[in-house]
Protein backbone atom coordinates (compact mmCIF):
# COMPACT_ATOMS: atom_id res chain seq x y z
CA UNK A 1 0.00 0.00 0.00
CA UNK A 2 1.17 3.50 -0.80
CA UNK A 3 -0.09 6.22 1.52
CA UNK A 4 -0.09 9.96 0.91
CA UNK A 5 0.52 11.61 4.28
CA UNK A 6 -0.79 15.18 4.59
CA UNK A 7 -0.73 17.47 7.60
CA UNK A 8 -1.46 21.07 8.49
CA UNK A 9 -3.03 22.21 5.23
CA UNK A 10 -4.39 25.18 7.15
CA UNK A 11 -6.97 26.27 4.58
CA UNK A 12 -4.28 27.02 1.99
CA UNK A 13 -5.93 26.06 -1.29
CA UNK A 14 -2.96 26.91 -3.51
CA UNK A 15 -0.58 24.80 -1.45
CA UNK A 16 -2.97 21.85 -1.32
CA UNK A 17 -3.60 21.94 -5.06
CA UNK A 18 0.14 22.06 -5.82
CA UNK A 19 0.72 19.17 -3.42
CA UNK A 20 -1.95 17.05 -5.08
CA UNK A 21 -0.58 17.80 -8.55
CA UNK A 22 2.92 16.72 -7.48
CA UNK A 23 1.64 13.63 -5.66
CA UNK A 24 -0.46 12.40 -8.59
CA UNK A 25 0.16 8.70 -9.19
CA UNK A 26 2.18 8.27 -5.98
CA UNK A 27 -0.53 7.00 -3.64
CA UNK A 28 -3.35 4.52 -3.13
CA UNK A 29 -4.88 6.09 0.00
CA UNK A 30 -4.69 9.46 1.76
CA UNK A 31 -4.16 9.93 5.49
CA UNK A 32 -4.47 13.33 7.18
CA UNK A 33 -2.78 14.33 10.44
CA UNK A 34 -5.05 17.26 11.25
CA UNK A 35 -5.28 21.05 11.12
CA UNK A 36 -7.16 21.14 7.86
CA UNK A 37 -8.32 24.66 8.72
CA UNK A 38 -7.03 27.78 10.47
CA UNK A 39 -4.75 30.59 9.24
CA UNK A 40 -5.61 30.33 5.52
CA UNK A 41 -8.50 31.73 3.51
CA UNK A 42 -10.06 28.60 1.97
CA UNK A 43 -11.31 26.42 4.83
CA UNK A 44 -14.35 25.04 3.04
CA UNK A 45 -12.31 23.91 0.04
CA UNK A 46 -9.73 22.14 2.20
CA UNK A 47 -12.34 20.49 4.43
CA UNK A 48 -14.37 19.25 1.49
CA UNK A 49 -11.37 17.83 -0.35
CA UNK A 50 -10.12 16.08 2.80
CA UNK A 51 -13.58 14.75 3.64
CA UNK A 52 -13.98 13.29 0.16
CA UNK A 53 -10.49 11.89 -0.26
CA UNK A 54 -8.79 11.07 3.05
CA UNK A 55 -9.28 7.50 4.22
CA UNK A 56 -8.65 8.53 7.84
CA UNK A 57 -8.10 11.90 9.47
CA UNK A 58 -7.32 12.90 13.06
CA UNK A 59 -8.20 16.28 14.48
CA UNK A 60 -5.75 19.11 15.06
CA UNK A 61 -5.96 21.92 17.58
CA UNK A 62 -7.15 24.40 14.94
CA UNK A 63 -9.80 21.95 13.77
CA UNK A 64 -11.10 21.79 17.32
CA UNK A 65 -10.98 25.55 17.80
CA UNK A 66 -12.67 26.37 14.51
CA UNK A 67 -15.41 23.82 15.23
CA UNK A 68 -16.10 25.38 18.62
CA UNK A 69 -14.69 22.45 20.59
CA UNK A 70 -11.77 24.29 22.16
CA UNK A 71 -11.30 27.55 24.02
CA UNK A 72 -9.45 30.25 22.06
CA UNK A 73 -7.89 31.66 25.23
CA UNK A 74 -4.51 30.06 24.59
CA UNK A 75 -4.28 31.11 20.93
CA UNK A 76 -2.13 34.06 19.96
CA UNK A 77 -3.84 37.11 18.45
CA UNK A 78 -3.40 36.06 14.82
CA UNK A 79 -4.52 32.47 15.45
CA UNK A 80 -7.53 33.67 17.43
CA UNK A 81 -8.59 36.13 14.72
CA UNK A 82 -8.22 33.39 12.13
CA UNK A 83 -10.30 30.93 14.14
CA UNK A 84 -13.10 33.45 14.64
CA UNK A 85 -13.12 34.28 10.92
CA UNK A 86 -13.04 30.59 9.97
CA UNK A 87 -16.01 29.85 12.22
CA UNK A 88 -17.94 32.59 10.41
CA UNK A 89 -17.34 31.23 6.90
CA UNK A 90 -17.41 27.46 7.37
CA UNK A 91 -20.57 25.78 6.17
CA UNK A 92 -22.58 23.94 8.82
CA UNK A 93 -21.87 20.50 7.28
CA UNK A 94 -18.16 21.27 7.33
CA UNK A 95 -18.29 22.37 10.95
CA UNK A 96 -20.04 19.13 11.83
CA UNK A 97 -17.40 17.13 9.97
CA UNK A 98 -14.64 18.86 11.94
CA UNK A 99 -16.47 18.14 15.19
CA UNK A 100 -16.63 14.48 14.30
CA UNK A 101 -12.92 14.00 13.64
CA UNK A 102 -11.21 11.39 15.78
CA UNK A 103 -8.69 12.14 18.47
CA UNK A 104 -5.33 10.56 17.65
CA UNK A 105 -3.51 8.29 17.73
CA UNK A 106 -5.33 6.07 15.25
CA UNK A 107 -3.82 2.71 14.32
CA UNK A 108 -3.53 2.08 10.56
CA UNK A 109 -2.18 -1.41 9.78
CA UNK A 110 1.05 -1.57 11.85
CA UNK A 111 1.58 2.19 12.26
CA UNK A 112 -0.33 5.09 13.75
CA UNK A 113 -1.33 8.64 12.83
CA UNK A 114 -1.68 11.53 15.25
CA UNK A 115 -1.47 15.29 15.38
CA UNK A 116 0.82 16.28 18.24
CA UNK A 117 2.24 13.52 20.41
CA UNK A 118 1.21 9.93 21.17
CA UNK A 119 0.59 11.09 24.74
CA UNK A 120 -1.09 14.44 24.08
CA UNK A 121 -2.70 15.53 20.81
CA UNK A 122 -1.77 19.18 21.49
CA UNK A 123 1.86 18.60 22.48
CA UNK A 124 4.68 19.75 20.20
CA UNK A 125 7.47 17.30 19.35
CA UNK A 126 10.44 19.43 18.37
CA UNK A 127 13.43 18.37 20.46
CA UNK A 128 15.34 15.10 20.58
CA UNK A 129 14.85 14.70 24.33
CA UNK A 130 11.08 15.01 23.84
CA UNK A 131 11.17 12.16 21.35
CA UNK A 132 13.43 10.07 23.59
CA UNK A 133 10.94 10.28 26.46
CA UNK A 134 8.28 8.60 24.30
CA UNK A 135 10.23 5.42 23.62
CA UNK A 136 8.56 3.41 26.37
CA UNK A 137 5.08 4.54 25.35
CA UNK A 138 5.08 3.76 21.63
CA UNK A 139 2.77 0.87 20.79
CA UNK A 140 3.85 0.56 17.15
CA UNK A 141 7.23 1.11 15.49
CA UNK A 142 6.07 3.91 13.18
CA UNK A 143 4.12 7.07 14.00
CA UNK A 144 3.22 9.93 11.68
CA UNK A 145 2.66 13.26 13.44
CA UNK A 146 2.23 16.92 12.53
CA UNK A 147 1.50 20.08 14.53
CA UNK A 148 5.03 21.56 14.48
CA UNK A 149 5.04 22.43 10.75
CA UNK A 150 8.64 21.16 10.67
CA UNK A 151 9.38 18.36 8.22
CA UNK A 152 11.57 15.45 9.32
CA UNK A 153 11.24 13.59 12.58
CA UNK A 154 13.17 11.16 14.75
CA UNK A 155 14.61 7.66 14.62
CA UNK A 156 14.62 6.08 18.08
CA UNK A 157 17.13 3.27 18.65
CA UNK A 158 18.32 1.58 21.80
CA UNK A 159 21.61 3.45 21.34
CA UNK A 160 20.01 6.89 21.07
CA UNK A 161 17.93 9.25 18.97
CA UNK A 162 18.74 10.47 15.47
CA UNK A 163 17.05 13.54 14.01
CA UNK A 164 15.68 13.10 10.49
CA UNK A 165 16.18 16.36 8.55
CA UNK A 166 13.76 18.01 6.12
CA UNK A 167 14.27 17.94 2.36
CA UNK A 168 17.26 20.17 1.51
CA UNK A 169 16.41 23.48 -0.13
CA UNK A 170 18.11 22.58 -3.42
CA UNK A 171 16.17 19.36 -4.07
CA UNK A 172 12.51 18.33 -4.03
CA UNK A 173 12.57 14.95 -2.30
CA UNK A 174 14.50 12.75 0.11
CA UNK A 175 14.06 9.17 1.33
CA UNK A 176 14.05 7.44 4.69
CA UNK A 177 14.35 3.63 4.62
CA UNK A 178 12.91 2.21 7.84
CA UNK A 179 15.11 -0.17 9.82
CA UNK A 180 13.67 -3.10 11.73
CA UNK A 181 15.34 -2.33 15.07
CA UNK A 182 14.12 1.26 15.44
CA UNK A 183 11.03 3.27 16.22
CA UNK A 184 10.19 6.24 14.00
CA UNK A 185 8.35 9.48 14.58
CA UNK A 186 7.81 10.92 11.09
CA UNK A 187 6.58 14.45 10.38
CA UNK A 188 5.63 15.04 6.72
CA UNK A 189 5.78 18.80 7.28
CA UNK A 190 3.04 21.32 6.69
CA UNK A 191 1.23 21.58 3.39
CA UNK A 192 -0.12 25.05 4.03
CA UNK A 193 2.21 26.85 6.43
CA UNK A 194 5.76 25.43 6.71
CA UNK A 195 7.87 26.74 9.59
CA UNK A 196 11.23 25.12 8.87
CA UNK A 197 12.61 27.96 6.78
CA UNK A 198 11.47 26.51 3.46
CA UNK A 199 8.27 28.09 2.11
CA UNK A 200 7.53 25.19 -0.24
CA UNK A 201 4.57 22.99 0.63
CA UNK A 202 5.62 19.79 2.41
CA UNK A 203 4.20 16.27 2.40
CA UNK A 204 5.29 12.63 2.48
CA UNK A 205 4.44 9.22 1.12
CA UNK A 206 4.81 5.84 2.78
CA UNK A 207 5.23 2.58 0.85
CA UNK A 208 4.44 -0.24 3.26
CA UNK A 209 5.92 -2.96 1.06
CA UNK A 210 9.23 -1.16 0.59
CA UNK A 211 9.19 0.27 4.13
CA UNK A 212 10.07 3.58 2.56
CA UNK A 213 9.08 7.09 3.62
CA UNK A 214 9.67 9.75 0.97
CA UNK A 215 9.59 13.41 1.92
CA UNK A 216 8.63 15.99 -0.70
CA UNK A 217 8.66 19.77 -1.15
CA UNK A 218 6.77 21.54 -3.90
CA UNK A 219 6.62 25.21 -4.89
CA UNK A 220 3.18 26.80 -5.12
CA UNK A 221 1.66 30.19 -5.88
CA UNK A 222 2.39 31.88 -2.56
CA UNK A 223 1.42 35.29 -3.92
CA UNK A 224 -2.09 34.06 -4.73
CA UNK A 225 -2.47 32.51 -1.26
CA UNK A 226 -1.30 35.75 0.33
CA UNK A 227 -3.77 37.73 -1.76
CA UNK A 228 -6.66 35.54 -0.58
CA UNK A 229 -5.63 36.04 3.06
CA UNK A 230 -5.46 39.80 2.67
CA UNK A 231 -8.74 39.95 0.76
CA UNK A 232 -10.41 38.03 3.59
CA UNK A 233 -9.21 40.64 6.09
CA UNK A 234 -7.12 38.14 8.02
CA UNK A 235 -4.02 39.34 9.92
CA UNK A 236 -1.14 40.48 7.69
CA UNK A 237 1.25 38.20 9.60
CA UNK A 238 -0.52 35.15 8.18
CA UNK A 239 0.16 36.29 4.63
CA UNK A 240 3.72 37.47 5.24
CA UNK A 241 4.95 34.32 6.94
CA UNK A 242 4.03 32.14 3.94
CA UNK A 243 6.83 33.74 1.95
CA UNK A 244 9.33 33.15 4.75
CA UNK A 245 8.51 29.58 5.67
CA UNK A 246 8.32 30.61 9.32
Amino acid sequence: MRYLILSDSHANREALEATLARAQGLWDEVLCLGDVVGYGADPNFCVEWTQENAKRCVRGNHDKACAGLDDLEWFNAAAKASAVWTQSVLSEPNIQWLRGLAKGPLIIENFQILHGSPLDEDEYLLQMHEARQLLGYLEVPLSFFGHTHVQGGFQLHRNGVIRIPPVPRDVERSECHLENDSFYLINPGSVGQPRDGDPRAAFATYDTQERLVTYYRVAYDITAAQKRIRSAGLPELLARRLGLGQ
